[in-house]
């Protein structure tokens, strides 16, 4: 029960939230705005056995009635499907006079020959274009959510056994598990935002963000945590610098900061790779980090971190890392 809790949390409320927009979207399409309907078509639209009833009917009406615009007319009704039709009652008349189908035939050959028409097709309407259009941002939407969706299926699961228990499910308890701090016992304010965040080895697509909203739900900014760098080859990945940043809507930066391994900030070629994202900070047990925008700040404390054992060099990669991520309005 208390797995199924913590997963309910970490469900990707956006992609939900698109998929529903999606779907009411293509039931509105489908449905209201426009919804498919045939009215006023032609017989083009007809299975070829029924193409070949309405030439027949077209070719007796013309024996009583010799009236070419009409019989003209009643052809480019089937356009490009009227000769296959007319081919197929010549090799097979029925009841028909052949004389009367070969007079048809050569009326409307002498008609067209002379530029007295054109096979008629049917025209794009406004209505059949916009339909088309919506139903293309329909099927990008749904594909997006449905990427998304996989995304964050496959991280969780992985290509693991449904009886085992993947990096995300333990960084998901321990999570769960971790102590938040009291901000209120310390004399100050309440955070808008706290949040756990556990980094495993073995979640290779560790990335989490979370929105800042008032409690009006007025949209403030986000806020999140990633992997930045990793060390060595093979599988699972051995993450040795993780990225920590705030954006606020206010604020034309996004602020970030990058907690290093004791290793990798203690070298120099690692150091010059990340220098670019943010300011380096080595990742030591109840440290805190401070990132600042126009009007937020985020509090990044390490509550727990665990080097990982194998061979490479000694603190260079991270087994497990345990953030508290809280986020106050900047004050002055």
């Amino acid at each position: 029960m208390q797995f199924v809790v913590a997963f309910l949390k970490k469900l990707p409320i956006l992609p939900i939230a698109l998929f529903i927009g999606g779907l009411v979207l293509g039931l509105l399409i489908g449905w209201v705005i426009a919804p498919v309907e045939f009215k006023d078509a032609t017989p083009f639209y007809l299975r070829a056995d029924l193409q070949e009833d309405y030439l027949r009917m077209a070719i007796d009406s013309f024996r009583i009635n010799q009236n070419p615009n009409l019989a003209v007319q009643r052809w480019q009704g089937l356009g490009v499907a009227a000769q296959n039709a007319y081919t197929n009652i010549q090799n097979n008349p029925g009841d028909q006079d052949p004389a009367v189908i070969q007079a048809y035939g050569q009326l409307i050959t002498d008609i067209l020959s002379s530029g007295g028409g054109q096979p008629v097709t049917e025209p794009a309407t406004n209505s059949s274009l916009l339909r088309t259009a919506l139903i293309g941002i329909g099927v990008i939407l749904v594909l997006g959510v449905a990427a998304a969706g996989g995304l964050y299926l496959f991280r969780l699961f992985g290509k693991r056994g449904s009886g085992e228990v993947t990096a995300v499910m333990q960084a998901s308890e321990i999570s769960r598990s971790a102590a938040k701090t009291n901000f209120e016992d310390m004399g100050l304010a309440p955070p808008i935002t706290q949040t756990m965040t556990t980094y495993v080895l073995g979640d290779d697509l560790y990335d989490e963000s979370f929105s800042i909203d008032t409690g009006a739900g007025e949209f403030l900014g986000e806020y999140g945590v990633g992997v930045s760098e990793i060390i060595g080859v093979g599988e699972p990945k051995k993450v040795t610098a993780l990225e920590v940043w705030l954006f606020d809507k206010n604020d034309i930066k996004t602020a970030t900061k990058v907690l290093m391994s004791r290793h990798a900030f203690a070298d120099p070629g690692i150091r010059s790779r990340l220098e670019p994202k943010g300011e380096l900070v080595v990742v030591e047990p109840q440290a805190q980090v401070l990132l600042e925008t126009a009007t937020l700040q985020l509090l990044a404390t390490i509550v727990d971190i665990e080097y990982g054992k194998g061979p490479l060099p000694d603190n260079s990669y991270f087994e497990r890392v345990t953030l508290e991520l809280a986020i106050w309005p900047r004050q002055g």
